[in-house]
């Protein structure tokens, strides 16, 4: 359902910057910083707004790597912890004999 609804809405967003586009056809100078050049206003608009979406693309890209990365290297860590932990409690049951153990009540006596 998330994802039918981003699609519907990316669409959408789609349909209004082609609507937007297609009305404002107009010739506009573009400044470069080594010259300028005309261009139709419908060609600015559709590569301004492809430009946006390639960038905030990649930058949504880097951030999941970094935290693919930051999960393997927590899951990692918990391996290790429960190897220790199982190790731990095969210590603690092979030094000491189910006899000799203490129990305690729930009330704590």
């Amino acid at each position: 359902m998330k994802t039918q609804s981003a699609l519907l809405l990316v669409i959408l967003f789609a349909l209004v910057v082609a609507v937007f586009a297609v009305i404002n056809v107009d010739p506009v100078k573009v400044n470069y910083v080594f010259g300028q050049s005309e261009w139709p206003l419908i060609l600015v608009i559709i590569v301004s707004v492809l430009m946006g979406g390639l960038i905030s693309g990649l930058l949504s890209l880097f951030r999941t790597i970094g935290l693919k990365r930051q999960n393997n290297v927590l899951i990692h860590q918990i391996e290790k912890l429960k190897e220790e932990l199982h190790d731990l409690k095969a210590e603690r049951r092979g030094n000491t004999p189910a006899d000799q153990v203490k129990r305690i009540a729930p009330d704590g006596q």
